[in-house]
């Protein structure tokens, strides 16, 4: 046989290197990933992506590090009544109650800070892994607050039926996080997420994993034709609602849309409490443009809402 020509060298260089999603991840990835095994899933790698934690740290994010700050504690709150439903072990069980949507009634209120500090506070408990999906396809901004490009996603998964939604996970340097980025954008966006395959989808990443929580940062509720469709789907829905901003009108109009999910909650965000108030105040600069303080309250939608939002 004749030894293969330089050009034929580079055919099968180039071949190779598409099996881990082209040569360039694979330059970029710290060398002491590069050096670990990767999880292998049919002919691809899976995605890896180092976050920067102390980065996240630095912009008021719950992280390890920040482990016992007053935003770490705020969120081991938080967590706790969705985990009890999410196992089980609420006063009802809940269908489908590993499947949490965080969502708000317009935009800029807090949803995908309040998702992402909710992913990563459950990430590190010792029982559960977290799946964070950016279902807001519209206009994603996870990946951007990670510091991460976007690339195959929920979207992705939804329209190609080669690809399982195991080739489009992210693992991270927090082991017990994965991400699932929206994708690509798409004008039936909102036929997609009413679909069948939406709703397989969702069975599949219900049962396959008995420990793992999905939290899905949905769209505002007033704001986009994709956010009414979700709620019907999930077993928990998380209402965003800004302190001084969001009026008792557009609290009703929101809860409105979600009237399908059962289990509904209010997190009171950007607020300041007293100290004798027994909350805590926090004033983060985001290092997006954002400011944050937080207070929760877990309150059915079937009751009024807070009289002063």
């Amino acid at each position: 046989d004749e030894a293969p020509s330089e050009e034929d060298e580079i055919v099968i260089i180039a071949e190779q290197a598409d099996v881990f999603h082209g040569a360039e991840s694979i330059l970029a990835a710290p060398s002491s990933v590069a050096n670990e095994p990767q999880e292998k899933l049919g002919e691809r790698t899976l995605r890896y992506e180092e976050l920067d934690l102390s980065r996240l740290k630095d912009a008021g994010m719950v992280t390890q590090d920040a482990a016992r700050s007053q935003i770490f504690e705020e969120f081991r709150l938080i967590k706790r009544p969705l985990l009890k439903n999410a196992l089980g072990q609420g006063p009802t069980p809940i269908r489908r109650g590993n499947l949490i949507m965080v969502t708000s009634c317009m935009p800029g209120e807090g949803k995908s800070f309040c998702s992402l500090n909710l992913a990563m506070s459950i990430a590190m408990e010792m029982d559960h892994t977290v799946l964070l999906v950016d279902a807001d396809v519209a206009k994603p901004s996870i990946p951007r607050m990670l510091g991460i490009e976007g690339g195959l996603g929920l979207m992705d998964v939804l329209l190609e039926d080669n690809l399982p939604i195991s080739q489009a996970l992210i693992r991270t340097n927090i082991d017990k996080l994965k991400l699932l980025t929206a994708g690509r954008h798409h004008p039936n966006a909102t036929e997609l997420l009413a679909s069948g395959a939406m709703r397989d989808l969702l069975d599949e990443m219900s049962n396959r994993y008995s420990d793992r929580i999905i939290i899905f940062d949905s769209p505002p509720l007033l704001a986009t034709t994709e956010s009414p469709v979700l709620p019907s789907q999930m077993g928990q829905v998380i209402v965003v609602v800004e302190a001084g901003k969001t009026t008792q009108q557009s609290l009703r109009e929101g809860l409105h849309h979600i009237e399908a999910c059962e289990t509904v909650s209010l997190l009171l965000n950007k607020t300041r409490f007293k100290a004798e108030s027994g909350y805590y105040a926090y004033g983060y600069g985001y290092g997006y443009g954002y400011g944050y303080g937080y207070g929760y309250g877990a309150e059915s939608a079937a009751k009024e809402p807070a009289a002063q939002p």
